[in-house]
């Protein structure tokens, strides 16, 4: 190989094709708010969601929470659809926080 000679060389990551953007802003307090809970119907999600809810209202006054069943199943046949939705239901619930519940 001599001086003169060059390589293209391909960064091995591909092209950014999503544009990142910021978090949304979180509230101050759940105190008062509403949460949504979404499951993927996979591992516990059921047990796992009312642990929670049990401590949070001890220590938040006035939460009040969207069972997952109002949103639908986000992993399923129907997931584009039920996903599409969410915007829709959780303004429709007037839910200013979600609490996502995945398994694998």
């Amino acid at each position: 190989m001599t001086a003169s000679e060059r390589y293209r060389v391909v960064w091995p990551r591909g092209a950014r094709l999503v544009e990142i953007v910021p978090a949304a802003k979180r509230p101050p307090s759940l105190e008062g708010k509403t949460i949504a809970f979404l499951w993927d119907y996979l591992f516990r999600g059921d047990q796992v969601f009312r642990i929670l809810e049990e401590g949070l209202k001890e220590r938040f006054p006035g939460v009040r929470f969207i069972g997952h069943e109002a949103f639908g199943n986000t992993h399923s046949g129907d997931e584009r659809k039920v996903v599409a939705a969410l915007p829709g239901r959780l303004r429709d619930h007037r839910v200013d926080a979600a609490i996502s519940g995945m398994g694998c």
